[in-house]
Parts: structure tokens; sequence; C-alpha cells
């Protein structure tokens, strides 16, 4: 997997004004992926926004998820596109779940 793309969406989420970006590299504890990308959303006007922007920016480099969720609702919006996963929360929904505890066993990547 070519870590560009992981950089174009942690990229993506800052030019849209996401908050608390952080970058997990998964793949030496899980099959699931092998980065989650996570961030936090003003509102839920501001998280579709944030999803619409990675979305259509990947689409157009011929990247689709593979399963997405929780649009609906504008609380937590997963993105699984296979080999990284993106998370957007809202500040209550991310504090709660705390993916970054549950995964603290990944590395952290620092994007610069």
């Amino acid at each position: 997997m070519n870590f560009d793309i992981v950089k174009k969406i942690y990229n993506l989420l800052d030019d849209k004004k996401a908050k608390d970006i952080v970058v997990l590299k998964v793949n030496r504890i899980t099959t699931v992926a092998d980065y989650f990308i996570i961030a936090t959303g003003t509102s839920s006007t501001h998280i579709n926004a944030l999803c619409d922007h990675v979305e259509k920016t990947l689409f157009d480099a011929h990247f689709t998820p593979k399963h997405k969720e929780g649009r609906a609702k504008g609380e937590w919006v997963l993105m699984d596109y296979q080999d990284f996963v993106v998370h957007i929360f809202n500040a209550e929904m991310r504090a709660y779940y705390n993916l970054e505890r549950i995964w603290s066993d990944a590395e952290f990547i620092t994007i610069v």
C-alpha cells in the first residue's frame, strides 16, 4: 500500500479544518487494515463535508470504499478502503470510543 495516499487523506482533512488528525499504522496488530486515519469534525455538516472531500478526491484517484457507514447520523463516519480506514467523529463520539486507546499498540505516524 502506498503511504502517499495516507498522507493525501491527512492533508485533505487538514485542508478542510478537521481537528486532531491522527494516523495509526495498525498492520502489525490486525489484518483489518494497514492504517487508520482518525479525525474530528465540528458538526454533522462539517463531518459530511470532510467525507465528501475525501471520497470525491479518492474516487478521482480510482479509490472507492468497500464499505461506508454512519453518514446519516453524522456523529461518526467510517470509510473502509481496505488498506486504510478513515474515521471521522464528532468530539463526543471520538472521546467515547477513544480509538487511540483501543489501538494503543499501533504505531502513531507523524505527517509533516
